[in-house]
């Protein structure tokens, strides 16, 4: 049985590439493919000797041109999973985010519709949610927050030395919205970031005892807790980043309708820009802009499986992309429009 992408050692250089130096990093791919199953954003990961993580590999030098070109075939071909969307996101390079190595990791957003996955490594669509409990807010402020997450911030500011103190306050509001600051749906990285450097996830704790043995951070996974599942190695950095982007594109990139069937009711696209999202909208100003943008027209058919009055059926309209540069959705912001 053949070891999953992201345990298996990078092909080696060849003669004419760079000589071998401990100073020498490897380049691994590492994709965070996210979909929506009904309501829920979820994201691919596989199991392994490492624990649960994403489904990175390594750049083979040889066969792959290009980044994309590598991603998409370890995506597609290797796991089997039509993607239809993908983007760079962004390169994560610190010393010790792999044990025994240096590692570059070129991180890309990847969209895919939900369907079933099956492998040696044990795919499995987790929910973006379970990973960050703190982002859902459809159900109202999450009690994660009052409960755990701000009185450690407000204890780590009390804490905090004087002349970090005024930062750490202005990072802490407009990171978490406390202190009659407002919160900001997009700040999804900066969120887990805070959270690690606290010491509230469980990586921080992994990661420091691993450093202070003199070894980087263990690969090995703690057990979910109340701040949420933690991945292998960074990978739930990464997750928060990718995330973080797409919340973002919402309002000026049609990328909502990557995740969608060919059609769709107005009700569903509004259920999945607020499953990424994790914000409830107002239906009736959604609708008006989803009008407005002209991102959508319908296909003459409704759909009847509703249990009341059937429900229109609308496609996406692919000539906006010509139409104008940035053809979104138009939010202001994610928690209300």
């Amino acid at each position: 049985m053949p070891l999953p992408l992201w345990e298996r050692q990078p092909r080696r250089l060849p003669r004419s590439g760079p000589p071998k130096s401990p100073s020498c990093a490897v380049v691994e791919l590492l994709p965070v493919v996210i979909c929506v199953d009904g309501t829920t954003p979820k994201l691919l990961t596989l199991s392994g000797r490492g624990g649960e993580a994403l489904p990175a590999g390594y750049l083979d030098d040889v066969a792959d041109r290009t980044l994309e070109q590598a991603v998409r075939r370890r995506v597609t071909h290797e796991l089997g999973l039509p993607v239809r969307y993908f983007e760079q996101l962004y390169t994560f390079g610190n010393r010790g985010r792999v044990p025994g190595q240096r590692s570059l990791a070129v991180a890309y957003l990847a969209l895919a519709r939900h369907e079933p996955v099956r492998g040696a490594a044990s795919p499995a669509w987790r929910s973006c949610y379970e990973l960050f409990p703190w982002e859902d807010w459809r159900g109202g402020r999450p009690a994660v927050l009052d409960t755990v997450v701000l009185p450690a911030i407000e204890k780590w500011l009390s804490e905090s030395p004087p002349p970090l103190l005024a930062l750490r306050t202005e990072r802490a509001e407009l990171t978490f919205g406390i202190r009659g600051a407002r919160w900001d749906p997009v700040r999804v990285l900066d969120r887990y970031e805070l959270a690690y450097e606290v010491g509230l996830v469980p990586e921080a704790g992994r990661d420091a005892g691993a450093t202070s043995r003199g070894h980087g951070p263990l690969g090995g996974t703690a057990a979910p807790t109340a701040l949420g599942v933690p991945l292998a190695f960074d990978h739930r950095r990464v997750a928060a980043a990718a995330l973080e982007r797409l919340r973002g594109k919402l309002a000026y990139r049609p990328v909502v309708f990557e995740v969608l069937p060919e059609a769709f009711t107005l009700s569903t696209l509004q259920q999945v820009v607020e499953a990424f999202a994790g914000q409830h909208l107002h239906k009736q100003n959604f609708r008006r802009l989803v009008a407005a943008a002209n991102l959508v027209e319908p296909t003459g058919q409704s759909e009847l499986a509703t249990g009341g009055r059937p429900a229109e059926l609308y496609r996406f309209r692919r000539e906006v992309l010509r139409e104008r540069p940035a053809p979104g959705l138009g939010l202001r912001r994610l928690g209300g429009v």
